[in-house]
């Protein structure tokens, strides 16, 4: 029997709404069919639902503090709407060729450091789900389970280095949730 994770740290774009780059306004949020269901089965199982997310259009200046905020609000308004919910969202506003490295920049691991420590949770049983290998990478540095699924957004390069990880793979978020709660063997 699969263990359930204490939570579930989730990429938000190209994994739980479709990455229209740079997402600056509420009316390009959309959410991925199927997303919605998925994250709501989390929820059902009690377990934290986190977004962790890169958003360099901050230090790009593409997008303002305040537009972001009125996207993550409208994301999961859409979200309740559907009767899921996210338990906690952490970015990271950086870019290193903008405003030089950083410590939360996915893969780097501060953000998910501070939600483990936020949560009190154990990073051996935490799951992290995106499309690309840097929102799973994590999984090999601080412990816990990767999948990476697919997007438009995936490149062969994410996909080599989730190989060579030893990271799982799903073809959507909703079979990477069936995975974490043992409801299938995709």
């Amino acid at each position: 029997m699969t263990k359930v994770p204490d939570a579930v740290f989730l990429d938000r774009d190209g994994t739980i709404m479709e990455d229209a780059h740079y997402i600056k306004s509420p009316d390009q949020v959309r959410l991925i069919p199927g997303a919605a269901a998925a994250v709501k089965r989390i929820n059902d199982a009690t377990v934290p639902a986190i977004v962790i997310t890169n958003q360099s259009g901050l230090a790009r200046g593409i997008f303002t503090l305040e537009d972001y905020e009125a996207v993550r609000r409208h994301f999961e308004s859409l979200l309740e709407r559907e009767g899921a919910h996210i338990d906690a969202s952490y970015f990271c506003p950086h870019h290193p060729t903008i405003t030089g490295p950083c410590d939360c920049r996915k893969p780097a691991t501060k953000m998910f450091e501070d939600a483990l420590r936020d949560f009190n949770l154990d990073p051996a049983n935490v799951a992290y789900v995106g499309d690309r290998w840097r929102d799973v990478a994590a999984s090999k540095t601080l412990g816990g389970r990767g999948i990476m699924i697919s997007s438009h957004m995936t490149k062969d390069e994410d996909r080599r280095k989730a190989r060579e990880d030893k990271i799982e793979t799903a073809p959507d978020l909703k079979t990477a949730v069936e995975m974490l709660f043992g409801l299938t063997d995709a």
